[in-house]
C-alpha cells in the first residue's frame, strides 16, 4: 500500500481501454493495479469494498467478526477504499468494529456519504459517521443520491478547503437522476462521482463517463454485480476459455475487469459477506485488463447468453 508502507511503484502500460495504470508494491501485500485519482494523481486500487446490505448485521458479534474477516482479507490482498453510508443501517458501526479489531490499517481509504434532508444537520451526521468508523477524518465524502445536494455539497467543499476531508463527490445508483448528475458535474469542482456501471448497465458510457473524463472527475462504479443477480445469471454458463487472455478465473473477475478497464472508471466497489469472494474480487486488480476489442467481445458474449 502506498502512504504508510513506503511503496515503490513502476509504470505499467496496458493497451487500449485500460489506460495508464500502475501496480502497487509492498512487503505484506501482492501487487495490485491502480489508477491515479484525476484531481491529485494519488494511486487507488481498482477494486474497493462496498458495505450496502452485507455489513448491516446489527449487534450480532459472530456476524460482526465475520465482516472483520472480510476486511482482513480485503487489506491483505491490497484493498484500500471502503465505501459506506448512513443509509446502510448498522454498516458504519460494523466497519468501525472491524477496523478497530484490525488496528485501523493506515492504508485505509475511507469513503462515506451524507444522506439527510436537512442541510443544517449534515455536519452532525458526518460527525456521527466519523465516530462510527473510528477515523480521524474521511478521505472521501459524497452527497448520497443527491439528497439536498446544494446545501451538502457547499458544506463538503468548505470542509475540503479547511482540510477536514480530502475528496468530495456525489452519488447515484440504478440510473437515477442522470440529468441532475451531469449538471452538478459540469458546474462544481468534484473529485468523484459514483454511479452504477457493469457489463449490462452501460447507460453511463454515453454521457456520464465521457463527462467525468473531460472534467477530471474520478468514477466509482457501484452495484457491479447488480446485488448478486448478475453473477447468479452468469453462473449458469461456463466462463469462456478466452477469459484466460485477461487472467480471469471467475465470472466475478470477468465482470469487474470489464468495469475497471473503462478509461474513466477509477474503481469498482463490490460488496460481499465472504472471504473467498473478496479474494476473488481482488483478483480483478491483478494481471491483464481487456483492451477495447476485448471489451466489445465481452459485451457480445454476455448479451448472447
Amino acid at each position: 500500500m502506498e502512504r504508510s508502507q513506503g511503496i515503490l511503484r513502476r509504470s505499467l502500460l496496458i493497451a487500449g481501454a485500460a489506460g495508464a495504470i500502475a501496480p502497487s508494491f509492498g512487503s505484506a501485500q501482492p501487487s495490485v493495479l491502480t489508477k491515479p485519482i484525476p484531481s491529485t494523481g494519488e494511486a487507488l486500487p481498482l477494486i474497493g469494498l462496498g458495505t450496502w446490505i452485507t455489513f448491516n448485521v446489527g449487534k450480532d458479534i459472530e456476524a460482526r467478526d465475520s465482516c472483520t474477516e472480510v476486511l482482513r482479507a480485503f487489506f491483505a490482498t491490497g484493498g484500500r477504499l471502503i465505501d459506506s453510508s448512513p443509509m446502510y443501517g448498522s454498516s458504519q458501526e460494523v466497519v468501525g468494529y472491524g477496523l478497530g479489531k484490525l488496528g485501523l490499517p493506515t492504508s485505509l481509504f475511507s469513503a462515506d456519504k451524507v444522506w439527510i434532508s436537512s442541510g443544517a444537520a449534515g455536519p452532525r451526521q458526518i460527525e456521527t459517521s466519523r465516530r462510527n468508523w473510528g477515523v480521524a477524518k474521511f478521505d472521501l465524502l459524497q452527497v448520497h443520491n443527491l439528497l439536498s445536494w446544494e446545501a451538502h455539497l457547499k458544506m463538503l467543499l468548505d470542509k475540503k478547503a479547511a482540510g477536514e476531508v480530502r475528496y468530495v463527490g456525489i452519488t447515484t445508483s440504478e440510473g437515477r437522476r442522470r440529468a441532475d448528475i451531469e449538471r452538478v458535474m459540469r458546474q462544481h469542482p468534484l473529485d468523484f462521482v459514483q454511479v452504477t456501471y457493469n457489463v449490462f448497465d452501460r447507460e453511463g458510457e454515453a454521457r456520464i463517463l465521457p463527462l467525468a473524463r473531460d472534467r477530471g472527475i474520478g468514477v466509482i462504479a457501484n452495484r457491479p454485480f447488480q446485488e448478486g443477480v448478475l453473477l447468479k445469471r452468469l453462473a449458469k454458463y461456463p466462463l469462456p476459455a478466452w477469459a484466460s487472455e485477461i487472467d480471469c478465473k471467475h465470472w466475478a473477475q470477468f465482470v469487474l475487469k470489464f468495469i475497471v478497464s473503462h478509461p474513466s472508471v477509477s474503481c469498482a466497489v463490490p460488496a460481499t459477506t465472504r472471504v473467498d469472494h473478496v479474494q476473488e474480487n481482488m483478483g480483478a486488480a491483478l494481471g491483464r485488463l481487456p483492451d477495447e476489442a476485448m471489451r466489445a467481445r465481452m459485451v457480445a458474449h454476455v448479451q448472447g447468453l
